[in-house]
């Protein structure tokens, strides 16, 4: 019974970390972002977007790691074969690399707050994606442990989640890009009303 208890608890740590994962990032685009506003806007949303961010990553984030973590050891002390499994240390490896993005974001973070962080809203967008593929990668061993697919659907699935991040990027471009055009053309108009 102890089992199903380690195993439910560790999904719903996982929900949380990925959760928090996902909108830490997006947190640190808008953090990135409002240096373009005019004051009192930029220290405005600034302030804002630091105190979320510590929120989220203190009070969810790391929360959720350490849930997931904690119920995974428990999950191994009461399988311990999985530990002999090829899918568990591939998997225990791509984990490793999550932990590694999640503490490389608390510093990161950190940076913001201090404004030291040199990255563009553009690269913390790709920089975004890390955890879905890892997601991706760690859900498929779960699910299919020493049987990983190799054939057209799994290349079609790659390809759809190819497809989805490329996707997303090309978005996000092309409405910095629109924004950029507003802005020149409202430079004119501005000129012209002064």
């Amino acid at each position: 019974m102890a089992y199903y208890w380690f195993k439910a608890f560790h999904i719903i740590g996982v929900v949380v970390w990925f959760a928090g994962l996902f909108y830490l990032v997006r947190l640190f685009i808008y953090h990135v972002e409002a240096e373009a506003e005019p004051e009192p806007a930029q220290s405005i949303l600034k302030k804002q977007y630091t105190v979320m961010e510590k929120r989220l990553y203190g009070i969810i984030t790391t929360p959720g790691m350490v849930v997931t973590v904690a119920m995974a050891v428990g999950l191994l002390v009461q399988m311990p074969e999985y530990l002999k499994d090829g899918w568990m240390h591939a998997k225990l490896g791509l984990v490793a690399l999550l932990l590694a993005y999640h503490f490389y974001c608390g510093r990161l973070m950190r940076r913001l707050h201090r404004g030291e962080c040199q990255w563009s809203s553009q690269q913390l967008r790709a920089l975004n994606e890390a955890p879905t593929l890892l997601l991706v990668a760690i859900v498929m061993l779960v699910i299919f442990k020493n049987n990983f697919p190799t054939g057209v659907t799994t290349w079609l699935m790659v390809g759809l989640v190819v497809f989805m991040a490329a996707t997303i990027q090309l978005y996000a471009r092309k409405r910095r890009l629109d924004k950029e055009k507003e802005a020149l053309s409202a430079a004119p108009e501005a000129l012209q009303n002064s």
